[in-house]
């Protein structure tokens, strides 16, 4: 684990508040959810990609190196829909 060199006191219900620059750094909203686990002796935090990568699109989400793509952007990707500023890279190659 890295230090962040940041604390947060947990308050009577609970709850602590994640510093503004993390949620900047990990992209995290207002209404995002994020995972809890156990890793032995540490709480982790996962945020849950909960819409399209690309377009924001929260219906037929498909996973692809722990992102989430919509069902119309893997076909555009799977095609490389040069009309809508998509390269000609197949879904394989593509790096997010």
């Amino acid at each position: 684990m890295v230090s962040t060199g940041m604390a947060r006191k947990v308050d009577d219900l609970g709850r602590i508040v994640l510093p503004v620059e993390m949620r900047r750094m990990f992209g995290i909203h207002p209404g995002d959810e994020l995972e809890i686990g156990v890793d032995g002796a540490s709480i982790l935090l996962r945020k849950i990609e909960a819409r399209c990568v690309f377009c924001g699109a929260e219906a037929e989400l498909r996973p692809y190196r722990h992102k989430q793509v919509c069902a119309t952007c893997s076909q555009e990707l799977l095609t490389g829909d040069a009309q809508n500023g998509f390269v000609d890279t197949p879904l394989g190659d593509l790096k997010l």
